[in-house]
């Protein structure tokens, strides 16, 4: 990895996890692509609006928002994130907590970093492993 890009990268991250943490869906959007796209944890899919509009909308409220165990790749003005990403979180009054792996597809756009893609699932013991 690029030493300039790490750090930046590190920061995009930062405020993806602010902005998720505070419920602010203008910072929000500031640190996401124009047709930035988000693959649920289920398989649902969703666009910027969709996205940040379940913030706006407080649909989606967060008490906990945590980020760990990042792993970074860049592909030219490409990097890919993978990390734990831990949430105490209801979504229309429901429970949505848990833990996710995610994969955060990040690009430069105008020498500026921006999330272009998010695709959350749910972590589990890979097949084989014990007590499974």
């Amino acid at each position: 990895m690029d030493v300039a890009t790490q750090p930046r990268i590190e920061n995009l991250v930062k405020q993806w996890i602010e902005a998720e943490r505070l419920s602010n869906a203008q910072q929000l959007e500031a640190v996401l692509t124009d047709d930035f796209l988000c693959v649920g944890p289920f398989g649902f899919v969703i666009d910027r609006q969709q996205y940040v509009g379940s913030l706006q909308s407080g649909d989606l409220k967060h008490t906990a928002f945590d980020w760990s165990e990042p792993r970074m790749r860049q592909y030219a003005s490409t990097v890919i994130v993978i990390g734990r990403q831990t949430q105490t979180s209801t979504f229309q009054g429901r429970d949505a907590s848990g833990q996710f792996r995610v994969t955060l597809v990040a690009t430069e756009l105008q020498n500026q970093w921006r999330i272009a893609s998010l695709h959350f699932c749910a972590i589990a013991q890979p097949p084989g492993a014990p007590g499974r």
